[in-house]
This record gives structure tokens, C-alpha cells and sequence, in this order.
């Protein structure tokens, strides 16, 4: 088969393509911008497009398929081409749907911890060697790619993204897996470009719902208000699995789980991701591993990456970088390093970078986000605001909508990292929750000046 991706060099997309390469299919692409590790991961297999840009005349009657990424736009140039030769175009969900119409899928949704999750049952499977397909939205420590996909294997794990599915296709991407097993980690408003209501997001998840095949099974966070209340009220025919925060412990840095044969210790922390657990472990019950089995491979998981990943420790201090943007996750994250760390200093610096977090009528939504902080900062760029073409915020405008006097505000990224480097972090956790990089912050640099400054 000769299929070509229109915008190759997106995280997902060009992981797609590297699966399929692995399959045995011919793959071409094109892209205007391509980053790494896209790009050099695309090189090595021969796939990186020789010229950026869009070129109609690599649309030709020879192609099998076309897949559009959602990089590209409605007016793209190899899009209307393809369109008039009348090669048949899937959006990235659609293709991984054909891929996988006569398996099991197992599709993991929720607005927070869908990647934790999903991460958490393929190292789960991993460790037992039960062989599935997949699709992570993260990179996972023991796995070559974010997507896998063969012929031979009975399950495919997917993880169920509510945002669009193509610049042709606006409905979420979720609702295009039809689930035989599907779970809903939690519901908190996300994407308002999208979704400019709370109550047309909600909708999206009671849609996901009804998407899941007769006799399929839902697993869910009782936890969440609105969670429970939409699977209240689903009509379809499927069995449902509530889950909650199992009972643990903290001790000296370490969680440990209460489970029937005693105390055992985790790598990861945090009520979220204890949670997340839970779902993870019924799922994977429901694919044949059992609670001792999941128990003994769950013990050695140590996070997705940028999900509270712990890139610096020594004896005074601890840093994690984490990708909440949200409100929920950076409350969530925020309370967990805390609850971690009771007798640390907790500095939290969070970046609003997405289109939901720049935006003033959405603001509000993060009040008390950071109040478990002991020192809190946050950064944006105005030059953000500028390409998104949203209106200007001010300092006083963040501190009004965190609720929090204190709330120390940079614009900056020299005057951030400047502050970032000048502090003393003896005895500190420091939180770095961002889905950008402050302007540019130099993490290993970051690490010498918390070397240097433990010594002295």
C-alpha cells in the first residue's frame, strides 16, 4: 500500500508513519515545519521530506491513501489535489480505526491522566510480554514508538483525545474508535476554542459514550461529579466499572499502596495518579491480567514522560517537570508534590502557553490552582498572545484570576530564568508545569546551578 501523510512531522503523526513502515507499507510525506525529535527519527527510516513545504505533484493516482494531519489546513494545496484525483483521505483517528475494526479496542478518554493511564497498562502488558497494539500520546520508556499496529495482535489500546479530528473533520477524535472497553479518567472544561461552553465539552463525553459497542464496558472515576452523573445517565448497552483512589500511605518521599498482601512501595505519587491506578487495573483486568500480575508490574512504573517526571534529585533538592497546563492538572500536580513533600519549600512555576490558558475569559478558571505552592510564578509571553491573536493580559489581571496576592508574574523569559537561578533551593521541591519551555529555559544549565548551589 502507498499512502502519503499530508503535515508528517506532528508528534502523532509521524510516529503513524513510522509504524507503518514497520508494517511494510511505502510511506511519503510532506510537512512546512518539522522538528525534533520528529525529524531526526523520520530521517533515520528514510521518510524526512528532501524540501519543506507543499507540493501538489506528489499527489498522483498511484497513491492508496492519503492521511491528513491536523497541522495541515482546509485549503492545503495537496489536500484539494488529492481531493480532485478522488484518493481516498482519513484523518489520523479514521486510519487507526481500519486498522484496528476486527480487534479489541480498549480506549482510554478523560480531560487529565488518559496518557498516565494508557502508559500504565502497556508497561503493565510490557512486563507480562502480552503483546498488543497501541497508540500513547507520550514517548514510553521500553517502546520505540508512540504507535504500533500488526496484523496478528487481538488488542489495540488507544488513547482518546477530545480534540478535532482533521481540518476537514471537526468532530472529536474519540468518538471515531468505537470502543469495545473504554474508561473516562475525569471531565474538566479544556479547548474552549473548541469547545466554548463547559456544557458542549460535557456533551463530547456523553457522545463517547454512546460510541462504545453493545455489550462493551465502561470503566469510570466515581470520584468525578460529572463523570458519574453522564454515565448515569447513558442508555446504551454496556456494563459499567466504577474505580476510586485506593488507600495508601506516605512515608519519608515514598507512597506505598495498601493492597491484600501488605504495604507495597510505588515510583509514582499523587491522589491523581493513585487514581489513574485504579483505572488502569481494571482495565487491564479486563484483558486478562489479574490484580497480583498488575500489582507486581505496577511497582516498577515510573511515570509517561513530562507526566511528574523527576528530572533532577539529590539530597536537598527534588525537580519534577509536568505538562499541566489545565486547571485540574495543575491542581492536581501541584497538590501531589506538596502532600509529597510536606517539608519541603515548594516552588511552582507554571507557563500559560495554550490557547485555553491565554485566554481572559478563561482565567478564572484557575483559581486556587496554586495555593498548596509555598512560592508560586507564572509565565507567558506576550508574543503568545500576539500568534494566537488573543486580547493582552496584564499581571494584575493573573494574580486576580489565581486569587493569590503573592503570585510572583513574568513576562520575560532572561527576568524568569534570571529569578529561577538566584534562588536558593536547599530543602525544595521545584515544579516546572508547562506544555512549552519558558522562552527557551536551559534545563541542563538549570541543573549546574543546583549542583552549584547545593555544595556551597
Amino acid at each position: 500500500m502507498n499512502i502519503h501523510f499530508i503535515a508528517i512531522g506532528g508528534s502523532a503523526m509521524h510516529n503513524l508513519a513510522l509504524a507503518l513502515v514497520e508494517k511494510g507499507y511505502h510511506i511519503t510525506g510532506s510537512d512546512d515545519a518539522i522538528f525534533e525529535p520528529s525529524k531526526s527519527r523520520l530521517n533515520a527510516k528514510g521518510l524526512l521530506p528532501k524540501e519543506l513545504g507543499w507540493y501538489p505533484n506528489k499527489i498522483t493516482k498511484d497513491l492508496d491513501v492519503i492521511i491528513l494531519g491536523m497541522h495541515a489546513k482546509a485549503d492545503n494545496l495537496e489536500l484539494l489535489k488529492a481531493k480532485e484525483l478522488g484518493i481516498k483521505i482519513y484523518s489520523y483517528p479514521e486510519f487507526l480505526y481500519e486498522q484496528s475494526k476486527n480487534k479489541t479496542r480498549v480506549v482510554i478518554g478523560g480531560s487529565h491522566g488518559k496518557t498516565t493511564i494508557t502508559a500504565m497498562i502497556l508497561h503493565v502488558l510490557n512486563y507480562h510480554n502480552i503483546q498488543v497494539d497501541y497508540m500513547v500520546g507520550a514517548q514510553l520508556e521500553g517502546f520505540n514508538t508512540m504507535v504500533h499496529l500488526t496484523k496478528e495482535n487481538e488488542f489495540i489500546v488507544l488513547e482518546g483525545d477530545e480534540y478535532l479530528t482533521s481540518p476537514i473533520d471537526l468532530r472529536p477524535k474519540f468518538h471515531l474508535y468505537k470502543p469495545n472497553i473504554a474508561l473516562i479518567s475525569g471531565i474538566a472544561w479544556d479547548h474552549i476554542n473548541v469547545f466554548p461552553t463547559f456544557e458542549n465539552y460535557v456533551e463530547q463525553f456523553s457522545e463517547f459514550i454512546k460510541t462504545i459497542t453493545n455489550g462493551g464496558i465502561l470503566v469510570y472515576n466515581e470520584e468525578d461529579a460529572e463523570v458519574k452523573k453522564i454515565v448515569a445517565q447513558a442508555e446504551n448497552s454496556i456494563k459499567k466499572y466504577p474505580y476510586n483512589t485506593p488507600n495508601y500511605t506516605i512515608k519519608n518521599g515514598i507512597t506505598y499502596l495498601e493492597t491484600a498482601l501488605g504495604e507495597m512501595p510505588l515510583e509514582i505519587f499523587g491522589k491523581h495518579n493513585l487514581q489513574n491506578m485504579a483505572g488502569a487495573k481494571w482495565i487491564c483486568q479486563h484483558m486478562g491480567v489479574d490484580e497480583d500480575k498488575f500489582y507486581e508490574a505496577i511497582s516498577t512504573f515510573k511515570g509517561a514522560s513530562k507526566r511528574l517526571e523527576k528530572i533532577i534529585k539529590n539530597e536537598f533538592t527534588v525537580v519534577f517537570k509536568d505538562f499541566a497546563h489545565s486547571p485540574s492538572k495543575v491542581k492536581a500536580t501541584t497538590n501531589a508534590v506538596k502532600n509529597q513533600y510536606k517539608n519541603r519549600n515548594l516552588l511552582a512555576c507554571l507557563e500559560l502557553h495554550t490557547y485555553s490558558s491565554l485566554n481572559t475569559e478563561f482565567l478564572s478558571e484557575y483559581k486556587g490552582a496554586l495555593d498548596n505552592a509555598d512560592t508560586a510564578v507564572v509565565f507567558y509571553s506576550p508574543h503568545a498572545l500576539e500568534i494566537k491573536k488573543l486580547e493582552k493580559i496584564s499581571s494584575a489581571q493573573i494574580k486576580k484570576a489565581f486569587e493569590r496576592d503573592d503570585l510572583i508574574v513574568y513576562t520575560n523569559p532572561t527576568e524568569f530564568r534570571d529569578f529561577l537561578f538566584s534562588q536558593n533551593f536547599r530543602n525544595t521541591a521545584l515544579l516546572l508545569m508547562s506544555s512549552g519551555d519558558y522562552g527557551g529555559l536551559n534545563f541542563n544549565k538549570l541543573e549546574q546551578v543546583i549542583t552549584q548551589n547545593n555544595k556551597g
